[in-house]
């Protein structure tokens, strides 16, 4: 069977082609699109809240008896977290090698001196920060708040 001679030129036409090609792809590369922007807001905000403790820490390492300020060195490290909340610092005393340990430093660890250290204790800073993070869509199987918790601890003079 023949077709008629103007049947086979709209046959062969690729009129629209591209336009029907990009209908039916666009809702992928959005969903793509999405998702790669809210992954890395999730990614940043985990930054943000280990940054914030180890600024945190970072502070106690100098100042280990001054918990306000530590939290408060936590929370002006993450200025673009504005749900960051630092969990109370705690601090003490251990020997250089890692032994006893005593919260807050009530009572002076005894430190044994080895071949290769004196016998000293440092401060020991443990500061934690939570974020929530929210997606900007409703993704099927993830929850509408994930929270975002870091903990640092350093050790210092």
């Amino acid at each position: 069977m023949k077709f008629p001679a103007r049947l086979r030129v709209l046959c062969k036409a690729n009129h629209g082609a591209a336009l029907v090609e990009l209908a039916l792809v666009s809702p992928l590369l959005l969903l793509l699109l999405f998702g790669a922007i809210d992954f890395g807001r999730a990614f940043f905000a985990g930054l943000e809240v280990a940054n914030a403790a180890h600024a945190g820490a970072e502070y106690g390492s100098q100042f280990p008896t001054n918990t306000a300020n530590i939290s408060t060195a936590a929370q002006q490290s993450a200025p673009n977290l504005s749900n960051l909340t630092v969990s109370a610092p705690t601090w003490g005393c251990e020997c250089s090698d890692g032994t006893l340990y005593s919260a807050g430093c009530t009572v002076t660890p005894v430190c044994v001196a080895s071949t290769t250290r004196s016998a000293t204790y440092i401060h020991r800073v443990q500061v934690t920060a939570t974020g929530i993070y929210h997606p900007l869509l409703p993704w099927p199987h993830i929850p509408s708040s994930i929270t975002l918790t870091q903990t640092a601890t350093i050790r210092g003079n």
